[in-house]
């Protein structure tokens, strides 16, 4: 299983983790490109079905998603370090920055208005296939989830966190409750349609995570 696994992250790699957040859907309009790009080198096949430690991730018909959300290497000018990672919620974009002046660019799914967060952190630590536990403020929202709050959602296609989780803190080493993670609905990518935090379909997910080293060195900035 380590062997398969290595092989799907190296094959990602090649063909290119809110403990709260929620499942529910609702349309918003990505807004324009904020960077110039050049010559985007796109990856619209790395979204083929998977077996990951045991769980079957479905195809994703990579067709029906705007192809500026497809995983792409793109010219991206910043003074931020390699490995930081920059989060663009008005135009639904995540970049984790290269060396060279290109980043990896992902299409993403931000938080509903009144949910959103903003700021700087660090991931401070990252899990596969994660077990959900939603605060209590959702469950006093949504009592359908009331039970997971202590209990946790155990891992699998269902799980709100998707096969992969990259959990924030902020500089003071405090758990700021927001997560970077994936997500099988991936109809959401582009849209509002969260409880605040930042989803990847999830392959991209799997391949963000496998680029990614926990530490305060690990950067992630936020922009509204």
């Amino acid at each position: 299983m380590r062997l398969r696994h290595a092989f799907l992250l190296c094959s990602l790699a090649a063909t290119l983790a809110l403990t709260g957040c929620s499942q529910t859907t609702s349309s918003s309009a990505g807004k324009g490109e904020t960077v110039a790009v050049a010559t985007n080198q796109i990856f619209s096949e790395g979204y083929g079905a998977v077996e990951d430690h045991g769980y079957p991730l479905p195809a994703i018909p990579i067709s029906k998603v705007d192809k500026r959300f497809h995983r792409q290497i793109v010219d991206y000018a910043t003074r931020e370090r390699p490995g930081t990672i920059v989060v663009n919620t008005p135009s639904r974009f995540l970049y984790y920055v290269l060396p060279g002046g290109k980043a990896v660019r992902y299409g993403i799914g931000v938080g509903k208005q009144g949910f959103a967060w903003q700021g700087e952190a660090y991931i401070a630590w990252k899990q596969e296939w994660p077990t959900w536990h939603p605060p209590e403020e959702m469950a006093k929202r949504r009592p359908d989830v009331a039970q997971y709050v202590k209990e946790g959602m155990g891992p699998g296609l269902r799980n709100p966190l998707g096969a992969r989780a990259l959990y924030l803190f902020n500089e003071k080493g405090q758990d700021t409750l927001f997560r970077l993670h994936g997500t099988p609905e991936w109809a959401s990518i582009g849209t509002a349609a969260s409880s605040g935090c930042i989803r990847l379909m999830n392959q991209d997910i799997i391949d963000l995570y496998s680029r990614v080293r926990p530490g305060k060195n690990a950067r992630v900035i936020v922009q509204q």
